[in-house]
């Protein structure tokens, strides 16, 4: 499942921990160049958090598709 997001700085944390409590791989990527973990809050702050960024879950996640909703923007 693919998901376009937005995050704000404050709200990194509290999807990287979602991401996290996950079993799925979840990788989150900022213009298609720079694909990171998304349960690596280095690697989350590293991309640009002023643009979407496109999270893709390897997998089924009930829980965690329903926290990364909140942050779904159409892109």
């Amino acid at each position: 499942m693919e998901y376009n997001i937005m995050l704000r700085p404050y709200e990194v944390r509290e999807f990287v921990d979602a991401a996290t409590k996950s079993d799925c791989y979840i990788d989150a990527s900022s213009n298609n160049h720079f694909i990171v973990d998304a349960k690596s809050i280095l690697g989350v702050l590293g991309l640009d958090l002023n643009k979407a960024i496109k999270v893709t879950v390897h997998g089924y996640d009930s829980v965690f598709e329903q926290f990364i909703r909140r942050y779904a923007v159409a892109c």
